[in-house]
């Protein structure tokens, strides 16, 4: 049976080992370690687009793996790492419903090798890579389960939208568009077919839109229905900014974007979507992409960021700037979010420079005048419940930005460092109050400016 092995460069040949293929686990005593690591963490984030294991220690990780199949398994073999507590009870702390991982067995390959088996539910894509120090993270092995066949944002959309009414109102969205047509009609097929119990001919692929007749009337004044693309920042592994009393970011803007999109859904005509709903990392070239790939008609990213001061408060609203920032504190704030990824930990040799440069290059004149106008009426929306820190909309260059034809804008809710604010996050009274805010300047914006939705 044929062996994959992903070795860090970092070994040399002369530690490198071959491993018999479907061996036992050896458990060797645990006087036999070569050495023993004075900082050991694991942590899982378990979510329905992929899970990590993340790793982390205070010195470089050699690692190799490979792949057993029959039944499916991922072996990850670590040099010069310890049986410790944190690993013998990392079995336990895996999640019975996670999607990809079933079981993972820890011990003993041989006496400097500690070897991790994660028996998998089904064929998985994975990616396994090193991130080196950064903030208050140590050295960090990351191993990512991503799915055989990667999910695609459009399909995790339409599987919100079970009810058929919210099928049309997607049908009607992509209805000149043939590839996102079909994929919605055939998932509304799949359904029909689980509910049912019974087979169903597919329907056949939609080329042109279909009979006005047949659909529901769009919105006053819309070409079709209004989709906003909600990012909670952060998440998984980067925490974002935390406050005093513990209150992470990742979890307080989680909580105000669901709230944002129940706001939006409850209005004709309007839909939102979230690039995470869950407590999992999504890369920031992803969160652009998940955006372009569903059409979305605008992007909200959502923060409650920190400062170097305690006495800074109040929200802001910032669109993009290919010039430079308005401000100083734009100009902090765009490139600590945009370190996001290095929190976060993305996979470097699986990232796009083109795309990234591509984005960058790109005219955005229209898409920053309209986010422009947005962030004036979400701000507007947000003075009646918070004080704001910028009376106007501040510029700077946030990548979570960067699609060149999606008006985009980024808010910071409020100052997590500031006490009195952090309360305000924590308080479900007023993240309520942040989210209508928020919905409310959304709303108002497309009922002025009907013709910014597109198909």
């Amino acid at each position: 049976m044929p062996e994959h092995r992903l070795r860090n460069p970092l070994i040399s040949l002369t530690r490198r080992r071959i491993l018999r293929v479907g061996g036992a686990l050896i458990f060797y005593p645990l006087f036999a370690r070569a050495a023993v690591e004075k900082k050991l963490q694991t942590r899982l984030w378990p979510s329905e687009e992929y899970t990590r294991l993340v790793v982390e220690t205070d010195h470089e990780i050699a690692f190799r793996t490979m792949r057993l199949r029959d039944p499916e398994r991922l072996v990850v073999d670590l040099e010069k790492t310890e049986l410790n507590e944190t690993f013998r009870h990392l079995p336990g702390e895996l999640d019975p419903s996670d999607p990809y991982i079933k079981a993972i067995r820890v011990g003993y390959y041989q006496a400097d090798l500690l070897r991790l088996v994660f028996d998998l539910k089904s064929e998985v894509d994975p990616q396994i890579f090193t991130l080196k120090p950064v903030a208050d993270f140590g050295y960090r092995l990351v191993v990512d389960f991503y799915p055989k066949e990667p999910f695609d944002p459009l399909l995790l959309l339409v599987r919100e939208f079970e009810v058929a009414d919210s099928i049309d109102v997607l049908e009607e969205k992509y209805a000149d568009d043939e590839e996102l047509l079909t994929l919605v009609q055939e998932y509304e097929r799949r359904e029909a077919v689980k509910s049912q119990g019974k087979p169903s001919a597919a329907k056949p692929p939609v080329a042109t839109k279909p009979p006005t007749a047949q659909r529901k009337p769009p919105a006053v004044g819309k070409a079709h229905p209004i989709l906003v693309m909600l990012d909670p920042g952060h998440g998984g592994e980067d925490p974002g900014a935390i406050g005093r009393r513990g209150t992470r970011e990742k979890a307080v803007v989680l909580s105000i974007a669901r709230r944002v999109k129940k706001l939006i859904d409850a209005e004709t005509g309007m839909r939102a979507a979230l690039t995470r709903d869950g407590d999992y990392f999504v890369p920031l070239r992803q969160r652009v992409d998940k955006a372009r790939r569903v059409k979305a008609d605008l992007v909200v990213s959502i923060h409650a960021d920190a400062f170097t001061r305690s006495s800074a408060r109040g929200s802001s609203v910032f669109a993009l700037s290919n010039r430079g920032a308005t401000s100083e504190a734009a100009h902090w704030l765009a490139n600590k979010e945009n370190n996001a990824d290095l929190i976060g930990g993305i996979n470097i040799k699986t990232s796009d420079a083109t795309v990234a440069k591509t984005l960058l290059d790109l005219s955005q004149a229209v898409q920053i005048s309209d986010s422009l106008k947005m962030g004036a009426l979400i701000l507007k929306e947000l003075s009646q419940h918070n004080r704001l820190h910028k009376t106007k909309v501040e510029q700077a260059g946030f990548a979570v930005l960067k699609a060149p034809d999606i008006p985009s804008v980024l808010v910071e809710t409020a100052f997590i460092s500031n006490p009195e604010e952090e309360a305000k996050l924590r308080s479900a009274d007023h993240q309520q109050r942040f989210a209508r805010s928020i919905a409310q300047g959304i709303i108002k914006y497309f009922r002025q400016n009907p013709a910014r939705s597109r198909g």
